[in-house]
């Protein structure tokens, strides 16, 4: 469902706190004045012998070895970790506790983006999956939810040696080399989660004309009602 917004939108992203990395609200074309900015320390651990999966990583309170500053990649030293090594597949998992007064109301978890192949789990179910590495994503994880503390569970492959994957000039040996760029693998934007309504703004499409016009496209998502 499309519809023209002939308003003007406000810009006034709401901060989720000075000791969390990039604190600012992701999507500025929106106004969001309920959001929970899951950026900071998330446990975090490399699953190098791909046994994650067969141990019931995504179960709540996962014994990981790690700790990570989200939304940096495991490679930057911002992370906490710098280790520019190839791991094909890596784990995070943290947890969140959304306000009562979200209660009865529709919950979106939200990625600005992961490289490359992403699984996610809220309270060990699976709320979806997505494969791309500089794509926003959103999971609904309304059914997912318990009162009080909530465990979200990433699972994320990024093949050092697949030619397939798009990579630009993020080399794919042990080192870079050349014109070549370290790899940026795993969580490497904003994650957070905001509760809507049975129908809200999915998505907004803004475009400016030389003759010094703007129109605006709306995407409605109403699949609650459907």
């Amino acid at each position: 469902m499309s519809a023209l917004l002939l308003h003007e939108l406000k810009l006034h992203p709401r901060p989720a706190g000075d000791d969390v990395p990039r604190p600012e609200y992701p999507q500025p074309q929106f106004e969001r004045h309920e959001w929970l900015n899951l950026n900071g320390e998330w446990d975090f651990e490399f699953d190098d012998e791909n046994v994650g999966l067969k141990n019931g990583w995504f179960e709540k309170n996962a014994e990981f070895s790690r700790s990570i500053l989200v939304p940096f990649c495991f490679e930057s030293r911002e992370s906490g970790i710098g280790d520019p090594g190839p791991h094909p597949c890596i784990w995070y998992q943290r947890e969140f506790v959304t306000p009562k007064d979200w209660d009865n109301r529709r919950i979106l978890l939200h990625f600005g983006a992961v490289d490359y192949r992403a699984t996610v789990w809220v309270n060990g179910h699976q709320a979806g999956e997505h494969e791309g590495g500089h794509t926003p994503f959103q999971f609904e994880i309304t059914s997912h939810l318990r009162r009080g503390s909530n465990v979200v569970t990433v699972r994320v492959e990024d093949p050092p040696a697949d030619r397939s994957i798009p990579r630009g000039k993020q080399h794919w040996q042990s080192r870079p080399e050349s014109i070549f760029y370290t790899r940026t693998s795993g969580i490497w934007q904003t994650v957070w989660v905001e509760p809507v309504g049975n129908r809200y703004l999915e998505n907004v499409r803004i475009d400016a004309t030389l003759e010094g016009g703007v129109t605006f496209q709306a995407r409605v998502d109403s699949s609650a009602n459907d």
